[in-house]
């Protein structure tokens, strides 16, 4: 079984070609596709229409999370055979549709998991010891009254962490949980074995009372259509009135109003929120709020991450028109049939 990274238009032999959505880091996506033509934009993105015509004699698309490719764009690229994602969620992709045109995807999900584990674990430290306001209000020259009761905040130490989706990035939350001298609950669609439960040293919890227990709870699930809006007000009702939600995964899986009511009305005593329901656009009342620490999305947005991520995309790739399954297949029902088409 013989592949090449070429394709014969008029017996003329083509170099295979790769656009890219957006402005990623590019130099380890050249090195990984050297014999690919590999196309960025000239900015930081594409206007829909150019981004049209460069997909409409494409073989793959790198996709980024946060920019949905839609089925217009998709009946558009006749001739793409893939979709490598740049980042580990793919819901800006439609994977059904995809499935269904004979269109593998992947996604980058290892790059992801520290940085982002690491974030989250950052936004708890911030939002629970008051970080981020009390920088405000001493760099604002607001006056702060100092002393031993003053300002008072409180400790992860001893306190329960309730995890919400216990995959990758979930596991690397529980490591600096229990480094940190945290109790380690967490809910998952699949119970982990024996043997990971142990290992993370943690105990498996039905959400509703993770919920009612955990003086910290982190969601780390992908968004789907089971996970839209998983969380409102009736899960804001079981929690602890001194507990912090911190929300690093999508931000659809929050109902974004009702966690504004719950806040307003004490429900919980804070949210650390790396993403939004409409981002870049972020509801006003969040923004004012001193008990809630934001981000602009930025879990993954270290630059070694980003590095990383382009490597992997590119070994998605390469790996796949070489004929061989590629490490992060999504769709791998269509493998099969997607590689005989390639020979």
């Amino acid at each position: 079984m013989c592949f090449q990274n070429v394709t014969n238009v008029n017996n003329t032999m083509v170099k295979r070609k790769a656009v890219v959505a957006l402005s990623v880091s590019k130099e380890s996506l050249i090195d990984g596709l050297s014999d690919w033509n590999v196309v960025f934009p000239d900015g930081k993105k594409f206007e829909d229409e150019d981004f049209l015509s460069e997909i409409k004699d494409a073989d793959a698309i790198v996709s980024v999370f946060g920019h949905k490719l839609n089925t217009r764009m998709l009946d558009e690229a006749r001739g793409v055979k893939m979709i490598a994602n740049y980042g580990a969620g793919y819901d800006n992709v439609d994977v059904d549709y995809c499935s269904k045109h004979g269109i593998l995807v992947t996604n980058c999900p290892d790059p992801v998991t520290e940085p982002t584990a690491e974030l989250a674990f950052g936004l708890m430290l911030a939002v629970s010891r008051q970080i981020v306001d009390m920088n405000i209000k001493l760099r604002s020259g607001e006056r702060l009254q100092w002393g031993v009761m003053r300002n008072l905040s409180s400790t992860l130490v001893g306190k329960k962490i309730g995890i919400v989706g216990m995959g990758a990035i979930g596991k690397a939350i529980a490591r600096r949980a229990v480094a940190s001298g945290m109790e380690v609950f967490y809910h998952n669609r699949n119970r982990l074995s024996q043997e990971e439960e142990s290992r993370c040293k943690a105990t498996f919890s039905p959400l509703d009372e993770l919920l009612k227990q955990s003086d910290v709870v982190s969601l780390n699930v992908p968004l789907t259509s089971e996970t839209n809006g998983m969380i409102g007000e009736r899960e804001f009702k079981l929690m602890k009135r001194s507990a912090f939600l911190i929300n690093t995964a999508r931000g659809a899986v929050v109902k974004e109003d009702e966690l504004i009511e719950a806040l307003e009305n004490g429900e919980i005593a804070g949210a650390g929120l790396d993403v939004f329901v409409n981002e870049p656009k972020i509801p006003v009342k969040l923004l004012e709020m001193p008990n809630v620490v934001l981000m602009p999305h930025l879990g993954s947005a270290t630059n070694e991450a980003r590095e990383e991520m382009s490597r992997v995309v590119a070994l998605n790739i390469a790996t796949a028109f070489s004929g061989k399954i590629p490490p992060n297949i999504v769709n791998r029902d269509i493998w099969e049939t997607w590689k005989n088409k390639l020979i």
